[in-house]
Order: C-alpha cells, then structure tokens, then sequence
C-alpha cells in the first residue's frame, strides 16, 4: 500500500482496525510530483537559478528524473520495506534530503562546468592593469 492508499472499514467491523497507511514507498504520482517541482525548480525562477544559473527546459525534465530517481534507489536501499509507520518515516526522510542533495550537487556541476567552458572576461586583464598604473 502507498502513501495515499487507505483501506476501507469493514462493514460491521472497528473501523480502527481496518485502517491502514504506509508513508514508504510513495506512489508514482507523489514521484512524479517531486519531478515536477524539481522541473521548476531547475528551469524557474528561483534562487538556484540565480545563483547557479537555470538549466534549459529542455535539460531540466531528464535531469530532474534522474535526481528523483537515484534519490528513490538509495533510500530504497536503504530503508528498503518499511515495516513500522517510524521506518516509514525515516525513508521519506532520508529520500527528501537525497532529493536535496542531488539537485544542488546537479546545478553546482553545471556552474562549474559552464565556468570552465566560459571565455576569459574582458574586465579582469583591465583591473589589472589598473593596479598595475
């Protein structure tokens, strides 16, 4: 059972006892919802974005999968069955910040390739020759 999956009472019965809700794993449209916002994320207007510079909508959707989908496999393997709401818990945890690190690690490796691609700026041989004068 998923993360909005609940069982339905018992006719009859506690209606306690029937329910069920397991936070580990989440289902595939909470999974599609974390690429979505990482999508915008990646391609929006965003604080990242601003300080790492935005990723082309057309490179966020297959980057933005793969984050999400690496970040699912090491908490599964981690965490794997949860067998306690607690365990449950500590998973979407650890896959939240797995999400997290993933994505600044994605847009501080393209700032730092984009910069190492970058011509040489035209202002620094000036600077130095101001101080040089």
């Amino acid at each position: 059972m998923a993360t909005d999956e609940l069982a339905a009472a018992p006719a009859g019965g506690d209606p306690s006892a029937a329910f069920s809700f397991s936070i580990w794993p989440p289902t595939q449209r909470t999974r599609d919802a974390v690429v979505r916002r990482l999508v915008e994320t990646l391609a929006g207007d965003t604080i990242l974005c601003k300080r790492y510079g935005a990723v082309p909508a057309a490179d966020a959707e297959p980057a933005a999968r793969a984050i999400e989908a690496e970040a699912f496999d090491a908490a599964a393997s981690t965490g794997g069955a949860a067998a306690s709401v607690e365990e449950g818990i500590e998973a979407l945890q650890f896959y939240s910040k797995e999400v997290s690190r993933r994505l600044l690690d994605f847009v501080k490796s393209r700032s730092t390739e984009a910069k190492a691609e970058a011509p040489p700026s035209e202002e620094a041989p000036a600077a130095a020759e101001g101080e040089a004068a």
